[in-house]
Order: C-alpha cells, then structure tokens, then sequence
C-alpha cells in the first residue's frame, strides 16, 4: 500500500523535537464507544521514557458509559478492584503529523496491563486477534471504511447551548453529488482532506450525501488494522478542524428523520503473496468458493453480530425502508437496498457490509466481518441465492430492530463466544445493556410534546 508523507519514524521525531518543531505527543487510543481517547505527553519524555514503555491510564476508560461515568457490572474494573492502570503502549509504526494540532505528534497505542499483558476487551486488542486468526489461515483482510456526517454552521459548544435543538444545516436541500451547495462549505471540507492527507492517509475525495447538510469523506482502503486506526484520527481530527472553523459535525446514526449517516465497510481478504482469493473468472460472478463461503458467513451470523456495526440505540432508527439503511439480511450484486453488496473484480472483488453506521467502533465492526468470515470458510457454508430488485419488500431476514433485541443476540451467540472469548462477549453485552437501561429511565421531547396537554 502507499505511505503518505504524514507517517514519520522515531528518528524523526527525535530532528523534529531537536529543531523545536514539535514539542507534543498525543498518545491515543479507542474506547468502547468508539472515541479516540489519551493523553498529551512532552515530546522529550515521550522520546525518553514513554516510546519505550508506555504510558499509565486509568483502566475505567474501558468501562464508562457515552457521559464517562463509572458503571458497576464490569470485570475488568470496577470500585471493588480499586481501578487501576493500564499501560498505552505506543504502536510506532502509527507515529504522524497531526497539522490540525500545531506542535504535535500522534502515535495510537495498544492497551496492556502494567505488565504489558493484552487486555483483550480493548478495541484494537479484538481486532488483532480475528487478524490474527486469519493470518493462520494464510490470509490477510483489507478495508475501506466510508463515514458520512452531516455539517453544521453551529459551533460545539452553540450547538449544546441549543440543546442540539434547530440547528442550522451546513445546505438547506439535498446535495447528493451536488457541486454548487457544497462549494459554500469546500474551504471546511478541503482543510479536513488535506490535513488527513498531511497526517499519513489517502484521501480519495469527497461528495455530498442526500440529508442536508451531510457529506461523505473516502480515504483509500488499506490493511484493516492500519484503515480502522485512520478512522479514529479522522473521525476525531475532523471535529476538531470543525471546531476551529466555527462549525460543528455529528457522525450519529440518525440526527433526524431524514437520511442517517451510514458508515459502509468494504472488506475484501489477499493470501500471504497479495492473492485475490475472493475473485475467480470461471465463476459466472467472478466469485471464488472462498468468497462465497465467506458472505455465507456473514449471513449467518449477521443478526448475531449486529450489536458490534450497531451499537447504541440511535443506530437502529437508521434502518428503515427505502432509506438506503438496510433492513434484510441477504446478499446480491451491486444493489444498495440489501445489507451485503458485492463489487468489483480482481483484486478489488469485496463485499460492501452496509449495516454500520457513522457511530460504529470500527475496530469492533471490522473484528465481526472477520470472525463471521471465518466462521463460514471454516464449515464451509453454502451461500444461499443472491436476491435481486428490492430487499426492502423481499422475504428475508431482518437485523435487529433495537439495541436491546441485538445484545440478547450477542450474548447467546455460539459463534460470538467461540470467536471472541466469553469476556469480551460479556463486556460488550454489559455495555450495551448499560444505555438501554439508560435509555429506558430518560423522558424524551416527543413524550413531552404528545403527553404534556393533550393525554
């Protein structure tokens, strides 16, 4: 794959502290909800001290609910066990420029214990080990993950003044490839692309989507771990650049009843020679048995899953008929109104899972598309008949309908506890069952407005 400019190495960081370019290290990582969290360090201890051995956090990061606050019910940590550290331990090879940041340095750190085990309920710790399980199997996944937002001209901290309430869209009808609302808002979007191209990505373009003010960013797919790293940076760098252009971006799922934002995620495996093992031209579709065997698998254990490409209760108001969201769960030929889309040739055969939305942890999503994969390579399942027209009327299947009927789901998944391990099962199912509980005590506007008077 090609390496940006952005990406630097740990001798150049050292002439770039030396120099007095670069004073600041952002150390970060994923949380559960998805968020690139960590923590500023000096450059100059970074080099000294932290480079090498990491960096202590507190291991509550893993267990705090969207607000941060503490929760019970976890095994990993709790007040019982007096929350202790964690280690980030940096991974190298992801050290960058971040010009959005002036001074600074971003390096993504795995998670460990202070002793430098895996803690195996982190986000890239899960994806490291479906990796790792395919590349026993002589294969290797490659991914695009393609995030839609929807642009404000509202700052942050306006927005929350308002109550995320009668906010100003960014185009006032729908821009869909549009080239002249979106020029009004070009100087936003060309500083987030340059500056994620500056940062070690590739930036592909980007176009207008159908809600206002929604727009969608592509980066050029890459090995999954390094594409589910970038996202992290973009999706946070993003709202950061946003903020210093007195604007505001969501990545939720659904902001309104319009259009949601969708984050579709391209998934296509290559042997250990860079083999297209997804592709063969004997088949009428150009699809190998192993590619077949595969989408087999992620139809099987789709509904299973969902709670990994879904997973808060506003995902699950973006499935909904004729919206572009999928709601069958079925398989066919370049056609956006299924769940699972094939493309391409080649190299380039893959399958578009358009299940997830701009909420997702992608490290989590990207982790369920290999362990479903594998599931059906490994028994070799037979790939049902492709469906054709419209999924939205067809007789299949539906994903879950809401957060709590995807963490039942999840929890009593054979194929999730044999894939995963029963803890990190547990740890995610206890999160989920966190913001429905959540969910369930809040009293909403639309109560208000139809309870108020008139009930």
């Amino acid at each position: 794959m090609t390496t940006n400019k952005g990406l630097i190495t740990a001798d150049q960081l050292k002439s770039l502290v030396a120099s007095g370019e670069i004073d600041t290290v952002v150390v970060a990582f994923t949380d559960v909800q998805g968020r690139l969290v960590g923590k500023r360090v000096a450059a100059r201890l970074f080099i000294e001290d932290i480079m090498d051995h990491g960096a202590e956090c507190c291991n509550y990061l893993l267990t705090v609910d969207v607000e941060n606050n503490t929760i019970d019910g976890y095994s990993f940590a709790s007040w019982d066990k007096g929350y202790n550290d964690m280690a980030m331990v940096p991974d190298m090879s992801t050290l960058r420029m971040i010009p959005w940041l002036p001074g600074s340095v971003m390096v993504i750190a795995d998670i460990t214990t202070t002793t430098h085990e895996p803690v195996s309920i982190s986000p890239r710790s899960v994806l490291r080990a479906q990796i790792a399980r395919l590349a026993e199997m002589g294969l290797e996944p490659f991914v695009g993950t393609e995030l839609e937002f929807i642009l404000f001209d509202e700052t942050y901290r306006g927005a929350w003044a308002k109550g995320y309430d009668n906010l100003k869209a960014s185009t006032d009808y729908n821009v869909d490839y549009d080239l002249l609302a979106s020029t009004r808002v070009e100087p936003l979007l060309r500083d987030i692309r340059n500056s994620m191209d500056a940062a070690g990505m590739y930036c592909e373009g980007v176009k207008g989507e159908c809600n206002f003010g929604q727009q969608e960013i592509a980066f050029r797919y890459d090995r999954a771990l390094a594409t589910c790293d970038n996202h992290s940076i973009y999706k946070s760098g993003a709202k950061m650049i946003a903020d210093k252009h007195e604007k505001a971006i969501t990545f939720m799922a659904k902001f309104n009843e319009r259009e949601g934002n969708s984050c579709h995620i391209h998934i296509s495996l290559r042997d250990m020679a860079g083999g297209a093992v997804f592709a063969d031209k004997s088949d009428p579709n150009g699809m190998s048995k192993m590619f077949k065997h595969f989408l087999a698998g992620q139809i099987k254990a789709m509904r299973e899953f969902t709670l990994l490409f879904a997973p808060n209760i506003n995902s699950y108001k973006r499935y909904v008929e004729g919206s572009f969201a999928p709601t069958a769960v079925a398989w066919g030929l370049d056609n956006r109104t299924l769940s699972l889309r094939v493309v391409g040739h080649g190299h380039g055969m893959r399958v578009e899972h358009r299940v997830p939305g701009g909420d997702v942890n992608q490290y989590l999503a990207v982790s369920g598309l290999i362990a479903a994969g594998i599931y059906g390579i490994e028994n070799e399942l037979e790939l049902e008949e492709m469906t054709s027209g419209n999924a939205y009327t067809a007789d299949k299947p539906h994903v879950p309908a809401t957060l709590r009927e995807a963490a039942d789901l999840f929890e009593n998944s054979a194929i999730a506890k044999a894939a995963f391990g029963e803890e990190v099962v547990k740890h995610y199912v206890h999160s989920a069952r966190v913001e429905v509980a959540a969910y369930d005590r809040a009293i909403t506007d639309w109560e208000r407005v139809r309870g108020f008077e008139r009930l």
